[in-house]
């Protein structure tokens, strides 16, 4: 096999622009704020050519949106502890140790910004609050098979995400583990007792 003919290794070249390029974004937000910046400005801070930007994304609206989604749903992975109780106990704390950091903060920001940039925007923001529930449904079907009774997705989303994002948004507070676990415990209290694996109300007094 000549060189030419050797295959591509997987997350070579395009999973380092794509990295890259993602970091430039969240650093950029960070420095500058949403609409402060262009796909020049990301290229040269992520050290690709312009061309490469516009290729994989086509507009910068396009990479903003990719970033948001990404860092928001991938950085934080669907836990399976055996009750619903323990798995948002978990995911509720992986998404607050996201969110706390610099880049939680200015993708959070981005996240608003893009919801009110018009069509674009909104696609944006639906395409993350989708994914978001998409990732709660399936970790609830689980519970579900289990023969537990979680809440539901948007549950989870009105009494855990929305505090936490509310309060990194407005510097409201740190995301302690007593306040995320509180979180919890309110949603557990308004669904109703929830037994786990071993039949027990995880409900707390």
């Amino acid at each position: 096999m000549t060189e030419g003919q050797k295959a591509r290794r997987p997350g070579g070249r395009s999973a380092r622009v794509r990295a890259a390029a993602h970091q430039a974004v969240t650093d950029l937000v960070a420095e500058r704020g949403y609409g402060n910046f262009t796909v020049g400005d990301v290229a040269a801070r992520a050290g690709v050519a312009d061309t490469s930007v516009y290729r994989r994304w086509g507009t910068l609206e396009a990479l903003l949106t990719d970033v948001a989604i990404t860092r928001l749903t991938a950085g934080s992975p669907i836990p399976d502890t055996g009750s619903v109780a323990g798995d948002l106990r978990a995911y509720a704390t992986g998404v607050a140790r996201d969110i706390s950091g610099s880049d939680g903060l200015a993708v959070l920001r981005l996240v608003v910004a893009l919801s009110s940039a018009g069509e674009a925007g909104a696609e944006s923001r639906d395409r993350f609050l989708a994914e978001r529930t998409r990732q709660l449904q399936d970790m609830l079907d689980r519970a579900r098979e289990r023969g537990e009774r979680p809440p539901d997705a948007l549950e989870v989303v009105d009494h855990i995400l929305a505090p936490l994002y509310i309060r990194i948004l407005f510097a409201a507070g740190p995301l302690t583990p007593v306040y995320v676990d509180g979180l919890v415990d309110r949603l557990l209290s308004f669904s109703g007792a929830v037994p786990d694996a071993s039949g027990t109300q995880t409900r707390r007094p």
